[in-house]
């Protein structure tokens, strides 16, 4: 089985208004936040607003994310989750089929 490599790939997307609206409010719920806390283990955080589509790994992508996040995995004041399945499903987001979700980690 050989491997796929592949050299560029368009991690670009566009969320209708509606769904946009509806995921941020799952996003920002407080049963959801209380949960990241506990698993991040700190008193608060906050949803920076910033989503991205994971990309394949390559010698550009090396962390499977579009470089401009890459600061945001570096940093330990902040988390990168990938967004429930049943959240994109609740908000109608079919494409893409993945989201991470940045947060800011508070306290």
């Amino acid at each position: 089985m050989a491997l796929k490599i592949i050299d560029n790939f368009d991690g670009s997307f566009t969320l209708e208004v509606h769904a946009k609206e509806n995921l941020y409010k799952l996003l920002i719920s407080e049963p959801f936040l209380n949960q990241l806390c506990q698993n991040l283990q700190c008193e608060q955080v906050e949803f920076s607003e910033l989503l991205f589509q994971p990309v394949p790994y390559s010698t550009a992508t090396p962390k499977g994310m579009p470089s401009e996040f890459e600061q945001y995995h570096e940093s330990n004041e902040y988390a990168i989750i990938n967004v429930p399945p049943n959240f994109m499903s609740r908000a109608k987001i079919f494409q893409p089929s993945r989201l991470c979700a940045v947060y800011k980690k508070l306290g």
